[in-house]
């Protein structure tokens, strides 16, 4: 089940969207299987972060919910109707913003913009996964060739 709640004309008030999806969206939270929430933005919250944190954390609990941050950085600081957001910040620092709300909502983080991937839960552990596997592979043509020399 899919909800969509759409922030428009220079907002990004993350605690009114979160509050819709989980207080309107998730009401009969018995009924649905999937209990995860994917925000998708630009830019960093209209609120202070310690704040949404906090809710984030309180709901996650309460609803059993994940909530999954996809940032993606766009190149202009300004959009194209030329409305400034109510907060401001470059992008590393959205990004740490964000993987603080991430934490507290026990999901995880995706950043990407233009240029490609910047940074994703998901392929951090794919990586490590990778690595464990070369290692793993290297042990094993060592130990295989340790036991040719013995023969």
């Amino acid at each position: 089940r899919w909800v969509l709640s759409l922030q428009c004309k220079g907002s990004r008030n993350v605690m009114s969207a979160l509050r819709r999806a989980v207080e309107v969206d998730f009401k009969d939270k018995d009924v649905h299987k999937s209990q995860g929430l994917y925000l998708l933005t630009t830019g960093i919250p209209d609120q202070e972060i310690h704040t949404v944190s906090a809710y984030v954390a309180q709901v996650c609990r309460g609803f059993d919910l994940q909530l999954h941050v996809c940032l993606f950085s766009v190149m202009e600081a300004v959009d194209t109707s030329g409305i400034i957001p109510a907060r401001y910040a470059n992008p590393t620092e959205t990004a740490i913003a964000f993987k603080e709300i991430v934490r507290a909502g026990n999901g995880r983080f995706h950043w990407f913009g233009e240029a490609g991937i910047f940074e994703s839960d998901d392929i951090t552990v794919i990586v490590s996964e990778m690595e464990k596997a070369n290692s793993y592979s290297q042990k094993c043509a060592f130990l295989v060739e340790s036991l040719k020399q013995r023969s």
